[in-house]
């Protein structure tokens, strides 16, 4: 069931927003060569904690049966890991990506956001990507407008996507979010047979574009968790969480005195 939030929830939302967008933030300024992802892990996990709030990927059951609950706070997927990699000791070197995806709740209620950074100086190849993923983000929130459908979303990232010479993850898509991490809908990156609800006021959406240079199918490494491009090449990540108003949409995940 897809729940409106009232102005009091959007509010709460809200603050859990900042403090991801924020923990973000500290991630980044930290990611240069020589640092671990355990590193990273570690300031985003501080900084959620000394807000109050609570780190929500930490402790999450793995899909596949037999696997470990997620052990980290952050996903931090590097180079051609899609999502979900595990925080660990390796160590980043120059010219690499990665993508680091996290959610904490404030008060009960969730906010989810993911970037992807440079490491060090990385090629244009490399660069394009990560300014085209980030940019099919926003080419989407442009749809997320009231009377409109999770398709319409859906077809704007594709389009910039492939437009630009670039594939769209199918096995992974964003999702409603509210007082639990996953709420319905369901928002693929592409375009499928079901066009979704209509979007109304109150609505409160992650959306979250997974774009890689090569194919779009994916494999899941050893662990049951750390998704990778199925042909080894780089692959970018940007997620937001978003409300849908009765005007322009208004991203939730941002720092204090950001615009929307």
């Amino acid at each position: 069931m897809i729940t409106i939030k009232s102005r009091s929830e959007l509010e709460s939302m809200a603050r859990a927003g900042e403090i991801v967008a924020t923990a973000l933030k500290l991630v980044e300024e930290a990611v240069r060569p020589g640092v671990t992802t355990l590193e990273l892990n570690r300031i985003a996990e501080d900084y959620i904690i000394r807000q109050k709030a609570v780190p929500l990927f930490k402790g999450v059951p793995c899909p596949i049966n037999g696997g470990p609950d997620f052990p980290g706070t952050i996903c931090a997927s590097v180079n051609d890991e899609v999502i979900h990699g595990i925080p660990g000791l390796r160590e980043l070197k120059d010219g690499d990506i990665i993508s680091v995806d996290m959610g904490a709740s404030f008060d009960g209620y969730c906010a989810d956001a993911a970037r992807t950074f440079a490491v060090g100086n990385i090629s244009e190849s490399a660069r394009r990507l990560i300014e085209v993923t980030e940019q099919c983000f926003y080419e989407g929130m442009k749809h997320a407008v009231k009377g409109n459908r999770i398709v319409d979303i859906s077809r704007a990232i594709q389009r910039h996507a492939e437009s630009n010479g670039f594939s769209v993850v199918r096995d992974y898509v964003g999702h409603g979010i509210g007082r639990e991490l996953w709420e319905a809908p369901q928002i693929p990156n592409y375009v499928t047979r079901e066009r979704g609800p209509r979007l109304e006021p109150g609505m409160t959406l992650a959306i979250e574009p997974m774009i890689n240079q090569g194919v779009y199918n994916v494999k899941i490494l050893r662990d049951k968790w750390t998704v990778v491009t199925a042909d080894g090449k780089l692959s970018a990540h940007y997620e937001n969480t978003i409300a849908v108003t009765g005007g322009e949409p208004v991203i939730m995940t941002k720092l204090r005195g950001e615009g929307t």
